[in-house]
């Protein structure tokens, strides 16, 4: 669920707003080349993986082939956001890269957003991006000072049995730091890896710090009900959440034994894509 700015607030209220858009919200008026684009879009999530890469890979070619305008821009964004909540394949977020550049150099007058979205691709998904503005270089420039402050970040919170946990007082151990909510899907969905690489992990060293700014009342019920046992921390003044840049879920961050930063996702994950991840600080 990454986070949208003011002429996109969210796929599923862009989706409304052909129609019945909310109060102060842009009505968008999709040609007829866009609409069934953005019905698929629509029912991406839905879909099962295999079907899902297959689709956005579809989307991201047809949304290149549109004629340059805002609406395009839009199309594009929303689909790079949607593109990494799982394992979508290389070849897939590549062609999502391609469009979304293509789609800035023909509309580069907008905000900061979609050059973020593009530089988070090029820099975490490690696809390739041709784009000479200052705008693309200005966000690959902030994404690396974000890395440089969670590479530096320490914090203490409690979890939900009253425990604190200081992050710099785990060193040896391999740290996985993964902020969520209850009300984010993809975060519900990758849950159940979660536990299951805890419990294979957990004697070897691995500790997961699971972090939600929301309330003891929402959080707690929600992780009794789904049996997760490893801590679950509460940050509801976001404190921890803007030290370390959060402006989107689910977003994972491991430490290796030295307690260096050496993985990170800007989404969702799959079970083996978060072995992958581990492998890099040296959980085999």
């Amino acid at each position: 669920m990454r986070k949208q700015v003011v002429w996109m607030v969210g796929l599923m209220a862009l989706l409304a707003a052909t129609c019945c858009p909310a109060p102060g919200q842009q009505k968008i008026a999709w040609s007829k080349a866009e609409k069934p684009l953005v019905k698929q879009m629509q029912k991406l999530r839905s879909q099962p993986d295999d079907a899902r890469a297959r689709t956005t890979k579809e989307l991201a070619l047809a949304i290149r082939n549109l004629p340059a305008g805002m609406s395009k821009l839009i199309l594009a964004t929303n689909l790079a956001s949607l593109s990494t909540e799982g394992d979508f394949g290389h070849d897939t977020l590549q062609e999502v890269a391609t469009t979304l550049a293509t789609a800035l150099r023909q509309r580069p007058d907008t905000d900061s957003y979609p050059y973020t979205e593009l530089a988070a691709l090029v820099r975490y998904e490690h696809v390739q991006a041709s784009l000479d503005a200052s705008q693309f270089s200005a966000a690959m420039a902030q994404l690396e000072a974000a890395d440089q402050a969670r590479q530096a970040a320490d914090f203490t919170l409690t979890d939900l049995g009253g425990t604190p946990w200081h992050l710099r007082d785990l060193r040896g151990k391999v740290v996985l730091v993964n902020f969520w909510a209850t009300w984010c899907p993809p975060c519900r969905k990758e849950l159940p890896d979660l536990e299951t690489l805890y419990r294979r992990f957990q004697k070897q060293g691995l500790v997961i710090l699971a972090i939600s700014d929301e309330g003891v009342d929402k959080v707690k019920p929600f992780v009794e009900q789904r049996g997760a046992t490893y801590p679950v921390l509460l940050d509801p003044g976001r404190k921890v959440n803007d030290l370390f840049h959060i402006d989107g879920i689910p977003r994972t961050f491991i430490y290796d034994r030295e307690g260096s930063l050496v993985a990170e996702s800007i989404d969702m994950r799959t079970q083996e894509q978060f072995l992958e991840m581990l492998r890099q600080a040296g959980l085999q």
